[in-house]
C-alpha cells in the first residue's frame, strides 16, 4: 500500500514540475514575442512640416507616434489621432482629422480611422468612420458608409467612395442625396 501512495506523490510531484517549467517557458516565450513588436521610436507631441522645393506642402500634428520602422512591413501609427493640414500650391489649406491613423512605409498606403474628416480648401467635407489614402496615386477610398457636402447645401452619401485627392474626380456604389439649385440655375 505503501509503494502505491509513494509512487502517486512522486507522479504527482513530477506533473507539478511539469507544469511550472511550461509555464515558465510560456511566459519567456510571450515576452519574447512582446520585445520584438516594440516601437524603435516613440515620440510625443509632433508637429512635422513636409516640405518640397523650399515649399511647405503639409503639416502633420499628433499627441502621439509609435515608429515600427525596425520590422519588415514597418510602419508608422497614430494611435491618439492626427490632424494634418495640407497647402496647395496658392497656400490653400484643406484639412484631414481622424482618430487613429497607420501609415505603411512600403506601400505608400494611410489607414484614417475613427471619425475621419477632410475639408477642403473651398468649404467640401467628407466624412467617414475609416479611410485610405494611397500616396503614390493621391486617391481615397473606402467601403464604409460616407457623407460628403459641398459646402453649398447638397450632400452625397452612401456605402464606398473613392476620389482623387483635390475632389474632383468620384466613383460611388451606392449613393443618395440632395442638390441645392441656384434660383440662377432654373
Amino acid at each position: 500500500m505503501e509503494f502505491k501512495y509513494t509512487v502517486r506523490i512522486l507522479l504527482f510531484a513530477a506533473c507539478g514540475m511539469l507544469m511550472l517549467s511550461c509555464e515558465s517557458n510560456f511566459k519567456d516565450v510571450q515576452r519574447i514575442n512582446k520585445v520584438a513588436f516594440m516601437p524603435s521610436t516613440r515620440a510625443e507631441d509632433i508637429n512635422l512640416k513636409y516640405t518640397d522645393s523650399g515649399r511647405v506642402k503639409a503639416i502633420l500634428v499628433s499627441p502621439l507616434m509609435l515608429d515600427y520602422s525596425n520590422l519588415e512591413y514597418g510602419f508608422n501609427e497614430f494611435p491618439e489621432g492626427v490632424h494634418v493640414t495640407l497647402l496647395d500650391d496658392k497656400s490653400k489649406e484643406s484639412y484631414v482629422d481622424s482618430d487613429y491613423a497607420i501609415s505603411y512605409a512600403k506601400t505608400d498606403i494611410i489607414d484614417l480611422r475613427g471619425n475621419v474628416k477632410i475639408t477642403s480648401a473651398d468649404g467640401k467635407v467628407l466624412e467617414t468612420e475609416q479611410l485610405y489614402y494611397d500616396q503614390k496615386n493621391e486617391w481615397f477610398y473606402t467601403e464604409e458608409w460616407f457623407k460628403f457636402t459641398d459646402g453649398q447645401g447638397s450632400f452625397l452619401q452612401g456605402p464606398g467612395i473613392d476620389f482623387s485627392k483635390d475632389f474632383k474626380v468620384f466613383n460611388m456604389q451606392r449613393n443618395t442625396g440632395e442638390r441645392a439649385i441656384d434660383e440662377n440655375e432654373k
